[in-house]
């Protein structure tokens, strides 16, 4: 079914849009919230949680494109539930990726910068889009999906290592971005 079909099946309140959802979007949302958990049935929990969301968000919401809004979503619930239960060190996998990019991204904490996050938003994607396609879709699987270096490296026909590098270069390409805007990291 067409992503306008199901959106319009959650405008007539039919459940028949959560099944359509899960059809056609499931396996998609448990994979990237597997990548930030680790853990399956905290996977299904996020999924489940998210199609509850998605229901109590559309209408009014009407998202442009379903498979990316509910990838958000999914992604945020995750990152929620990775918070609330990383007090007991179970995601490991996750704190690695985000001391990854901890390095050449600044995470101001206050409100004040708001602007400044905007900016540096713009930066990061103006940088994404003069990136290959191939190094694009590489970094946002591996930095929004959470998609581990052996699974892209096996899917890219590379070793996990140069996989690795890559990941590397692409986040000191971004740093040196940053820097030449203005950002000390």
């Amino acid at each position: 079914m067409e992503d306008l079909q199901i959106i319009s099946l959650y405008f007539k309140r039919d459940e028949a849009a959560i099944s359509e959802t899960a059809t056609k979007y499931g396996a998609f949302c448990h994979r990237i919230a597997l990548n930030i958990l680790s853990i399956s049935a905290d996977a299904d929990e996020c999924v489940s949680d998210t199609y509850l969301r998605v229901w109590n968000s559309i209408p009014p919401q009407k998202p442009d494109k379903l498979g990316a809004w509910l990838g958000k979503v999914v992604r945020n619930i995750a990152f929620d539930l990775w918070k609330k239960n990383h007090r007991q060190k179970r995601y490991a996998g996750m704190e690695q990726l985000l001391n990854e990019l901890e390095d050449c991204i600044p995470s101001p904490a206050t409100v004040e910068h708001q602007i400044e996050e905007q900016e540096l938003t713009n930066i990061i994607n103006t940088w994404l889009a003069s990136l290959p396609q191939n190094d694009r879709i590489l970094f946002m699987r591996r930095y929004w999906n959470g998609e581990t270096v052996n699974t892209l490296a096996q899917e890219s026909g590379m070793s996990p290592a140069n996989m690795a590098k890559k990941m590397y270069r692409l986040r000191q390409n971004l740093k040196s971005k940053l820097e030449k805007e203005g950002y000390s990291l």
